[in-house]
């Protein structure tokens, strides 16, 4: 085995070990993109690890700019398999090497405690930090026609689940500190999260759950927008993105059935369930 099928190997590992929701997509993509992919996804993970350890701020952002060296220009860094692996997917294959430089902006707005007063404050987050993936898959998916506007619809994308993402983790994010829902709406509903002595969050006389079920229809019409990226790719890839997406669609749908469930726990979709979106995601693909 070559050193760069072992890099490969290395980040299929990282995917299948880390990747709880996209792995059940990136299984569905063909060898060559499927690794390409989880190459993106082993940076990314790396760059995100940083973001969120237990290291001092400026620690971190000493590592997140090496990191950003490493990610935009693999080539230079190919005594680590992880950017000998992305270097290589980059030379097949169109990927946007400088998206990974707008996932380190995000995790550095982390990092130095921003917050968010409106939705687009909040929006640009959602872009740096999910926009910049959904970017750098199109570089694997390889997209048909009118290139601008499938980057638009997958950063579109991106921002959907990145806001399904904040909404299921509403408890664990306010425990380390963070906000990300906007300060406008927190306002709008009367809302100020905080936690019982129990650890759920305190549901302030159900106006919580009005603001949750409020955000969740804000993130459908995301779905509703970027999920016109599939046409645009081939059909492998298209079940790819279809599972990925699903996966965290049905996961907002229960957020939105049932709002209880983020005050008291991480929400999550079971096994079965993730394996009846990825085979039906295949299916269509296959139709």
């Amino acid at each position: 085995m070559s050193q760069v099928d072992e890099a490969y190997e290395l980040c299929e590992r990282i995917t299948r070990e880390q990747a709880r929701n996209f792995s059940w997509g990136i299984r569905l993509l063909p060898a060559p993109k499927r690794r390409a992919l989880s190459a993106v996804y082993a940076v990314a993970r790396r760059i995100d690890d940083i973001g969120d350890g237990d290291l001092p701020p400026d620690e971190k952002l000493r590592q997140l700019a090496a990191a950003r060296a490493g990610a935009t220009a693999p080539g230079e860094h190919k005594d680590d398999p992880v950017y000998l692996a992305l270097d290589d997917a980059a030379r097949h294959l169109p990927i946007p090497l400088d998206a990974f430089g707008e996932l380190v902006d995000g995790c550095e707005m982390d990092v130095t405690g921003r917050t968010y007063d409106s939705l687009d404050d909040l929006v640009e987050y959602c872009r740096c930090v999910a926009g910049s993936i959904g970017r750098l898959s199109l570089g694997v998916f390889v997209p048909r026609g009118d290139q601008a506007r499938a980057a638009e619809l997958a950063d579109a994308l991106g921002v959907a689940l990145q806001l399904t993402n904040i909404l299921r983790d509403i408890r664990e994010d306010l425990g380390n500190g963070r906000i990300y829902l906007p300060k406008r709406d927190l306002d709008l509903f009367d809302v100020t999260l905080s936690t019982g002595p129990d650890g759920t969050l305190d549901p302030q006389d159900g106006r919580l759950a009005e603001l949750v079920r409020f955000e969740t229809a804000r993130a459908w019409g995301w779905y509703d927008r970027g999920l016109q990226l599939l046409p645009l790719l081939d059909r492998r890839s298209a079940a790819c993105c279809a599972a990925m997406a699903g996966i965290y669609r049905e996961l907002l749908g229960r957020i939105a059935a049932d709002p209880s469930i983020v005050m008291r726990e991480r929400a999550s979709l079971p096994t079965r369930d993730k394996l009846r979106v990825a085979a039906r995601s295949l299916a269509r693909g296959r139709a």
